[in-house]
């Protein structure tokens, strides 16, 4: 048996001889109407031992191996297509046989897994690896990911989802559990995360009934009165001298700051849509006062994937190029902002492209006044630009939380896009600071309302 390459690793016969173990494992388990749990969890023990190299491997193989066969639907399709004007009954009949004989061999053996005691969190998992080996070993795994997710769309839905309010009162795993996922700002403390479970602070976590101890979305809440245009009304980052933003005596606006997906297996699926919809219900019972939905988002990729790249003349991939930018500044701020940069750095810049990537590259920019008031209107309008003219290929935004928040019907004006919002370090490195406002209108929020109303129960 020759060595294999799949993407950039390369197997060896000891490797391949594990992939063969688990994909007997496999075909055990889809030729057994009633595959036992022991065969179930062998193989979910044998795939968390594969290295994560030789796992490209097994999951191509496994769409090459498990597969409907085309002489196993030939015959179906003959008799479908050359039937004739059939009367309706025989015709529902053959599309319904041909509709069992097509469906993948795969999505009948993960269904399997969901009567496993930790098979749905195994099955999360599995697709989050799918999703990395796309990524990382340039793969078309695109059968064996649509096959998990078919499965999930099915299972997280309406009866099987519930949403909880978490409180300070909450057992303590949870207010951990939510600490320790908070990925959009991070808590160093059980104390900081006590800070956002306050009278005006709310925080709803979205689980599965065969996952009750594991949340796979939460979202954190503030209720302010107006809208807030920085994280630091908000939340108070460590270090910081300032106080976040005081209970709000009649709030007007909830502002959803930080929203959490804890499954990387479920991304691309509209759980976050779901339970944006739920909240909104939520809140509007305790606080009937409250008219204004919206977020305080970040924009992740701003610096480093999009605006760094430009000024570096790296602009193939965008809409805005790099002799652009100066169209932003007027002739006042160019000369103000690059004859600070000389006198900062030492340094005399070519011209004010130079001078800007310079600048926007070290967080500590933030701290000059001279650059807060040239850079505030120029800063603001690149950015609304981005998040609103830059697409990818399919013609959605670039920025994946704008494709998001619009994709769930918010909208996005100028005047929400808030200069330097985020003065924290990871604020200033991702977004140059900048954070914006996406408003859920009343009308629309009513409109979804009416279709998706009670189709998850609050538990209290």
């Amino acid at each position: 048996m020759e060595d294999i390459k799949v993407g950039t690793a390369e197997l060896n016969r000891a490797s391949v001889r594990r992939v063969e173990g688990l994909l007997g494992l496999l075909r055990e388990i889809y030729i057994r109407d009633d595959a036992p749990p022991e065969i179930l969890g062998v193989f979910q023990q044998r795939y968390q031992e594969l290295p994560r190299e030789e796992r490209p491997y097994l999951f191509e193989t496994i769409i090459r191996r498990f597969e409907t066969q085309r002489q196993e639907i030939e015959g179906e399709l003959r008799l479908l297509l050359e039937g004739g004007a059939e009367e309706p009954l025989q015709w529902s009949k053959r599309l319904c046989s041909l509709r069992r004989k097509t469906e993948s061999p795969r999505i009948r053996i993960f269904r399997k897994f969901l009567n496993l005691s930790g098979g749905l969190k195994f099955l999360l998992d599995l697709r989050a690896d799918v999703l990395t080996a796309q990524r990382q070993a340039s793969l078309d795994l695109s059968p064996l990911d649509e096959d998990i997710a078919h499965l999930f769309n099915s299972w997280f839905q309406h009866g099987f989802l519930f949403l909880q309010e978490i409180t300070q009162e909450s057992p303590y795993r949870q207010i951990l559990f939510l600490k320790d996922h908070e990925m959009v700002h991070p808590m160093t403390s059980l104390e900081e995360m006590g800070q956002r479970l306050g009278h005006d602070r709310r925080c709803f976590a979205l689980y599965h009934r065969a996952m009750p101890e594991e949340p796979v979305v939460f979202i954190e809440v503030a209720l302010t009165k107006g809208i807030a245009r920085s994280i630091h009304e908000i939340i108070r980052h460590e270090g910081e001298t300032g106080q976040g933003s005081g209970p709000a005596r009649s709030p007007d606006t909830a502002i959803f700051y930080s929203i959490n997906n804890t499954q990387n297996g479920l991304a691309g699926l509209g759980l976050g849509k779901v339970m944006i919809f739920q909240v909104v219900d939520a809140l509007k019972r305790d606080w009937p006062q409250i008219r204004t939905f919206c977020t305080l988002s970040p924009i992740p990729g701003f610096w480093e994937r999009f605006l760094r790249r430009v000024l570096q003349g790296d602009d193939a991939p965008f809409l805005l190029k790099r002799e652009r930018i100066q169209g932003y500044f007027s002739e006042k701020a160019r000369q103000a902002i690059m004859g600070r940069y000389a006198e900062v750095s030492g340094m005399q810049a070519s011209d004010l492209q130079e001078a800007l990537l310079g600048i926007l590259s070290d967080p500590q920019w933030m701290t000059d006044p001279v650059y807060l008031e040239w850079l505030r209107k120029p800063l603001t309008e690149i950015t609304y630009f981005y998040l609103s003219q830059e697409k990818d290929r399919e013609g959605k935004p670039l920025n994946p939380v704008a494709n998001f928040h619009l994709g769930n019907g918010a909208t996005l004006t100028l005047k929400n896009v808030n200069f330097a919002a985020n003065r924290s370090p990871r604020g200033a490195t991702e977004s140059c600071g900048m954070m914006v406002n996406y408003l859920y209108s009343r009308s629309w929020l009513q409109e979804i309302a009416r279709t998706m109303k009670s189709l998850i129960p609050l538990k209290v």
